[in-house]
């Protein structure tokens, strides 16, 4: 479905060439949802643009459905960080909503019955006629998730989206994500800073290195597919993937690809107990 090969993104200025990037390879099988967490500033953001075809990289390459990602490509969304500058404060949120579907000159009612359908699962089918301006900030990314699925991608990458709102409406649109996903069918690869978020949704947890950026761990999520944020982040299993993350991402900060050896971690290792050993601690 959505191949990163050896992807290498260096920066040249007038009197230093930075290199972001080093040879990121990792793979997100069709409906798949895979989250990216990294220290800050490790090169998440650059990742994803050049995945969205936003961004030339170096060298590697990016392919989606074996196709290489050379500008945007149909059948991919982008939901961004800043969804107050994606929105347009002229416009209702039925028109930012409809307005990528220009581009692929349906006719009225089938535009009308994909806005209807993707403000629906939102939860906002009420508040069409509102203004961005007019709306919280949970309820404008929700018109920017909207928009996305308005446009009925096979890939969605998700840019720290939820990262200016509260922790209540937070969890909220975690939730509302997750079940996208599972109604939709959608590839979801989500970036985000929050170590309990990136446990939480994904099936995977790619963890990188500081910059130059390579893959430090490849970590599978082996939490239940039906999830609440009560019962789920209170269980042993999320403390214990909470924890090994977490000392990923410290172990992060030291690691780059000047100092990382080998290649992605596919397991959690030693540090954190298989399932099976933690089934017989809680029975006993």
């Amino acid at each position: 479905m959505l191949d990163v090969r050896n992807l290498q993104k260096t920066y040249t200025g007038r009197n230093r060439t930075v290199e972001a990037l080093r040879s990121l390879s990792f793979h997100i099988g069709a409906g798949g949802l895979v989250c990216l967490v990294g220290p800050s500033g490790c090169g998440k953001t650059t990742l994803l643009k050049c995945m969205a075809g936003l961004l030339t990289p170096t060298g590697g390459e990016v392919t989606l459905d074996s196709r290489p990602v050379s500008g945007p490509p149909p059948g991919m969304a982008v939901v961004f960080q800043e969804y107050g500058r994606s929105l347009f404060a002229w416009m209702n949120v039925r028109d930012n909503v409809a307005l990528p579907l220009r581009r692929k000159k349906l006719g009225k009612a089938r535009e009308r019955e994909l806005v209807d359908h993707a403000l629906e699962v939102v939860g906002l089918a009420d508040a069409h006629h509102a203004y961005p301006w007019q709306l919280s900030g949970g309820m404008q990314q929700r018109v920017a998730i909207a928009r996305a699925v308005a446009y009925e991608p096979k890939v969605l990458l998700m840019d720290e989206p939820f990262a200016a709102v509260d922790a209540q409406t937070r969890a909220d649109l975690e939730d509302l994500i997750r079940r996208l996903w599972h109604e939709l069918g959608v590839t979801v690869l989500f970036v985000t800073h929050d170590i309990d978020e990136a446990v939480y949704l994904g099936q995977r947890t790619i963890i990188l290195s500081k910059s130059p950026t390579v893959v430090l761990e490849d970590l599978a999520i082996d939490l239940p597919d039906e999830r609440d944020q009560l019962h789920t982040r209170s269980s042993t299993r999320f403390a214990e993937l909470r924890s090994h993350v977490y000392e990923q991402i410290q172990r992060a900060k030291h690691h780059s690809g000047d100092t990382a050896s080998g290649g992605a971690r596919q397991d959690p290792g030693s540090g954190l107990p298989s399932p099976e050993k933690r089934d017989e601690t809680r029975v006993a």
